[in-house]
C-alpha cells in the first residue's frame, strides 16, 4: 500500500466539496454517472476499432446499489477501467480545463464559492459532499492487475494492488450521518430519471417490487401472504436523446440531457435539434449556455462538443469540430458517415466532417438571427456573456462575415441604446455608402467625446463606437458589408469648396509660429504640428499618418505576431484655430507656457485616444504650473 498526496489543485476542489454549503449535493451522482457512461464509451470505441480489444467483451452496464446497513452507495460500470497511472492521473490531479479558472473564482466566501460548483463540472471530487470515505476499485480491459484507490478526502490518498473480476470501475462511497436521503431507492431513481435518463447505456439497481397474496379460488382464503422482493430493474431509457424526433422530446428532457453533458446545474439558454438527411446523414444537438464557461478566454479550454459516429463515442476532445468563435456551443455531433476509427488528422481533412461543420455553423448563425428579432431580452442575454466570442469569427471566418456582422451589437454616438448594423445603415448617406467607425482601448464614455468625432457630430453622422479591446484588432480586417464600406473615422474624407480650402490656408498661416514652437516644445514626440478644421470643441487631436513608412512596418510586424515591441510612429498634433485657448496661446509671448501647454495639450489628445501617459509627474508639473500662472 502507498501513499500520495493530492496535486494542490485537487486539494482545492476536495477542501470545497467537504465544507461545501452547495444545496444541490445530488450533482455528484449525475457527475459519477456520466463519468461511468464515458468509461463505457470509450471502451466501445476501442472494440470496434482498435485490434488490442477485440477480444474484450463489451457488455455495457451501470450498476447502482444502496445498503442501508453499511450506509454506502456504489456506483459501477462495465467500462474501460484505469491502470495505475490512469488513477494517479485521474483521480490524484485535476486536468480537466478551466479548473485553474474555477480556483481563480473562488472568493473565499464559502456560501460564495459553493454557487460556483453549478457552473463548473467538478466531476469524481463531487461525491465527497456527501461521503467521508470512498474507495475505487478498477481493472482496465485488456489488462491483468487490478487497483484499489481509498480517500478520506484529507489531502492523501492510498494506492494498492488488488483482485477484481472482469474490467470497469466500481466506487463505493461510506456516506456522511446525515446524508441517507441517497440510500432511498426512489430518490436514487428520481435523480437518474432527472440528469441520466438519456445516458445511452441501461443503468440498473435493485428495486422493491411488491407481489399479492394468493387467494383460493372464492378469494376468501389467503393461500399465500403477500410479500416483498428485491429485483433488479433498469431505471433509465438508455436512448441516445438526439436520436429521438424533436417532437418526442419535452423541454425538460432536454433541459436534463444538457445538464448531463455540460456538468452543469444552470438551464440553458436555448438549444437546436436538427436531423440532416441526404448525400451526408447527421445529427447535431447544440445547447447555448445561460453562463459562459470560466475557461472560455483560456488557450486551453475545454470543448463542450461530443462527436460519435452511428452513436458510437469518438471525442470531446476535438477543438476542430466547431470554429473557435464558437467554442461556447455544448452539445452532440453524430454522423452515419465517418469511419469508426477516424483518426485527428483525418478528422481535420474529412470532406464529411468539413460539409457537417459548415452546415452547423450556418444553421447556428441562422438560429440566432432569428432569436435577435423574436426574442431581443434572450439575444441581449446571449450576446452580453458571449458576444466578443463571436466576433472573433469576423476575424477568422471570412466566408460568415456578413452573417456574424449581422448578429454584432453596436454602440454609436447617436444612440444610447445598441443598434444592429442592419437598422444602421438604413440612416447612412446612399450616395457615399460608408460606414464610419471609431476603435479605442478606452471606455465607452471617452470614446463617444474623442475629438476625432467632432466633425462628424458636426455633420449630424453617426457613427459606430467600438470600445473593446477586440475591436482594435479585428476591425481593421472588415472592409465592407454588402455594397458598404466600412471606414474608420480617421480615413473618412469629405468634400471641401475652394472656397473652405482657401480658408483653411490663410489660418493655417496666421498659427505658423505657434505651430513651430508647438513643434520645438515637443522634438521627435510629434510628426509635424498642424491647424484643422476638423476640430469644433476640443483644442487639439492626434492621428497617425498612415502613409508613414513607421506605421506600415509597425502593422506588417504586428501580422506577423511580432509587433509588441515595435514604438508606434510619432503622430500629427492637430490643434483647432478656432478654439479660444489656442486662440490666447497665439497672441501669448510667454514661451514657457507655450511650452508647458505643448506638452499638456498633447498629453490630454493621447488619452483622449485611450493611451496611457508615458510621464505621469511631468504632466502634473506641467498643469499646475498653468494653473498656477492662470490664478
Amino acid at each position: 500500500m502507498a501513499k500520495h498526496q493530492f496535486q494542490t489543485e485537487a486539494n482545492q476542489i476536495l477542501n470545497l466539496m467537504i465544507h461545501s454549503l452547495y444545496s444541490n449535493k445530488e450533482i455528484f451522482i449525475r457527475e459519477l454517472v456520466s463519468n461511468a457512461s464515458d468509461a463505457l464509451d470509450k471502451l466501445n470505441m476501442l472494440v470496434l476499432t482498435d485490434d488490442k480489444y477485440k477480444d474484450v467483451a463489451f457488455n455495457p452496464r451501470i450498476d447502482i446499489v444502496a445498503n442501508k446497513e453499511a450506509k454506502t452507495l456504489t456506483i459501477k460500470d462495465s467500462g474501460i477501467g484505469m491502470n495505475e497511472e490512469d488513477l494517479m492521473n485521474n483521480l490524484g490531479t485535476i486536468a480537466k480545463s478551466g479548473t485553474k479558472a474555477f480556483l481563480e473564482n473562488l472568493s473565499g466566501d464559502q456560501k460564495e464559492d459553493s454557487n460556483l460548483i453549478g457552473q463548473f463540472g467538478v466531476g469524481f471530487y463531487a461525491c465527497f459532499m456527501v461521503a467521508h470515505k470512498v474507495e475505487v476499485t478498477t481493472k482496465k480491459a485488456g489488462e491483468d492487475q487490478a487497483f484499489l484507490w481509498t480517500s478520506e478526502g484529507t489531502g492523501e490518498f492510498e494506492l494498492e494492488n488488488t483482485t477484481q473480476d472482469g474490467h470497469g470501475t466500481t466506487i463505493v462511497m461510506h456516506l456522511n450521518d446525515d446524508e441517507d436521503e441517497f440510500l432511498e431507492t426512489y430518490r436514487v431513481e428520481s435523480i437518474i430519471k432527472k440528469y441520466s435518463n438519456h445516458i445511452p447505456f441501461p443503468i440498473f439497481m435493485d428495486k422493491e417490487k411488491h407481489i399479492p397474496a394468493v387467494m383460493d379460488d372464492e378469494g376468501k382464503e389467503e393461500l399465500e401472504p403477500s410479500r416483498t422482493e428485491m429485483e433488479n430493474e433498469q431505471i433509465n431509457r438508455a436512448n441516445a436523446l438526439w436520436t429521438i424526433a424533436k417532437k418526442d422530446v419535452t423541454d425538460d428532457e432536454y433541459k436534463d440531457f444538457y445538464s448531463s453533458i455540460a456538468h452543469s446545474s444552470e438551464e440553458p439558454l436555448t438549444w437546436m435539434h436538427n436531423k440532416a438527411e441526404g448525400a451526408v446523414e447527421y445529427t447535431t444537438l447544440f445547447y447555448i449556455p445561460s453562463k459562459a464557461p470560466m475557461d472560455m478566454y483560456r488557450v486551453d479550454y475545454q470543448t463542450g462538443i461530443k462527436l460519435y459516429i452511428n452513436r458510437v463515442f469518438i471525442t470531446d476532445d476535438e477543438k476542430e469540430l466547431m470554429p473557435t468563435y464558437l467554442r461556447f456551443l455544448r452539445g452532440v455531433i453524430d454522423s452515419k458517415d465517418l469511419p469508426l476509427n477516424v483518426s485527428r488528422e483525418i478528422l481535420q481533412s474529412n470532406a464529411v466532417m468539413n460539409k457537417i461543420q459548415k452546415s452547423s455553423v450556418k444553421k447556428v448563425l441562422s438560429e440566432l438571427a432569428k432569436m435577435s428579432k423574436k426574442d431581443s431580452a434572450k439575444y441581449d442575454e446571449f450576446y452580453k456573456e458571449f458576444g466578443n466570442v463571436l466576433k472573433e469569427g469576423l476575424y477568422s471566418d471570412f466566408e460568415n462575415r456578413e452573417k456574424i456582422l449581422e448578429l454584432m451589437k453596436f454602440n454609436t454616438i447617436n444612440s444610447d441604446e445598441t443598434v444592429m448594423i442592419e437598422d444602421f445603415v438604413k440612416n447612412i448617406d446612399e450616395e457615399k455608402k460608408e460606414i464610419y467607425y471609431i476603435t479605442g482601448k478606452t471606455s465607452l464614455a471617452m470614446l463617444k467625446n474623442s475629438p476625432a468625432l467632432e466633425r462628424f457630430k458636426a455633420r449630424n453622422i453617426d457613427v459606430l463606437v467600438l470600445n473593446e479591446e477586440v475591436d482594435t484588432i479585428i476591425f481593421p480586417m472588415v472592409t465592407d458589408y454588402k455594397e458598404y464600406k466600412l471606414v474608420p473615422v480617421a480615413d473618412a474624407k469629405f468634400e471641401e469648396s475652394e472656397e473652405e480650402k482657401k480658408a483653411e490656408e490663410e489660418v493655417a498661416k496666421t498659427y505658423e509660429g505657434l505651430a513651430k514652437e508647438f513643434k520645438e516644445a515637443l522634438g521627435d514626440a510629434v510628426k509635424s504640428v498642424e491647424t484643422t478644421s476638423e476640430l469644433t470643441d476640443s483644442p487639439v487631436a492626434i492621428k497617425i499618418d498612415k502613409e508613414d513608412p513607421t506605421y506600415m512596418m509597425a502593422q506588417m510586424m504586428k501580422q506577423m505576431g511580432q509587433g509588441g515591441d515595435t514604438p508606434p510612429p510619432a503622430p500629427i498634433f492637430m490643434i483647432n484655430p478656432n478654439h479660444e485657448l489656442i486662440k490666447k496661446l497665439n497672441d501669448s509671448s510667454d514661451t514657457n507656457l507655450v511650452n508647458d501647454a505643448a506638452h499638456v495639450l498633447l498629453d490630454q489628445a493621447k488619452l483622449f485616444d485611450g493611451q496611457e501617459l508615458s510621464d505621469t509627474a511631468d504632466f502634473i508639473s506641467r498643469l499646475n504650473r498653468i494653473i498656477t500662472k492662470a490664478i
